[in-house]
């Protein structure tokens, strides 16, 4: 495990809503969850999102000093900041009143893993995996069942619902867990998700941003170990990818249509 992420999103909030995470694995592989319900909050779905990837996490080797990203304060001030006071206080919070979404905090809290954190990033800036994130977690949030990779290469994509076991326990019976019928797209995932990653590439050479190794292997989808190889200006698909001074690498919009080409079978 080289990078992992997760967001929730709701539609009224209270509303129908959803929530979206993904794992990222040295050798380019990916794996995503999302799930829906039909009557939940926002915040729900974002801890609802952590928790499944810590569930997933449990039992899966991971790089040390692994961070879940996401753009939820609650989430990370909850777990960071003030779920020793509550605990303190009965699960109440400073005002008396009982905490929200109490079942969910101590599920998280029996969940945490040694060395693995809490990371934050603003939401809709242009982070692949969060932006990834969240269009899961809105997709499952309007009905739709998006096709989610498997822990396979991003093209080979089969359709994963899942909700996380210590969430299905809580709710076994009550009957509010709802997830969509799978919809038939027009367009085959593996290019749906292709273009995603195309219309990222765009947005992050306009801006000009610098991305680690680890953020260009997960746009990319290379594995790090062949990135770490390069020192020099190298092409991938419409785009020359730049080193930069401090490490990092940006983006340049070459001409559409290059021949030029630095991808392989499996890395596109």
């Amino acid at each position: 495990m080289v990078a992992a992420a997760c967001d929730g999103a709701c539609s009224g909030n209270p509303g129908p809503g959803g929530w979206g995470a993904l794992l990222r694995f040295s050798d380019g592989s990916v794996r995503e969850m999302g799930g829906a319900d039909r009557a939940t909050t926002n915040n729900r779905m974002e801890l609802t999102a952590a928790l499944a990837l810590l569930e997933a996490l449990a039992d899966l080797p991971h790089q040390e000093g692994m961070a879940i990203r996401t753009d939820s304060r609650y989430l990370i001030d909850g777990l960071d900041k003030w779920m020793a006071g509550w605990k303190r206080k009965g699960w109440r919070t400073a005002a008396g009143n009982p905490v929200l979404n109490r079942d969910l905090w101590e599920a998280l809290d029996r969940a945490r893993l040694p060395g693995v954190r809490l990371a934050h990033v603003r939401g809709h800036s242009g982070d692949p995996d969060n932006d990834r994130c969240d269009a899961i977690a809105v997709a499952f949030s309007k009905g739709r069942t998006p096709p989610l990779a498997e822990g396979e290469q991003v093209q080979n994509l089969t359709i994963s619902a899942t909700v996380p076991a210590a969430q299905a326990k809580a709710q076994a019976g009550a009957g509010d867990v709802a997830v969509p019928d799978p919809l038939v797209d027009p367009a085959p995932p593996g290019l749906q998700q292709l273009l995603s990653r195309l219309e990222l590439a765009d947005r992050l050479a306009v801006g000009g941003y610098g991305l680690s190794l680890v953020e260009l292997a997960q746009l990319v989808e290379m594995p790090l170990s062949t990135l770490q190889r390069r020192q020099q200006a190298w092409q991938w698909r419409d785009w020359q990818v730049l080193p930069l001074a401090d490490g990092r690498w940006r983006l340049e919009r070459g001409a559409a249509g290059s021949q030029q080409r630095d991808v392989t079978v499996g890395e596109s």
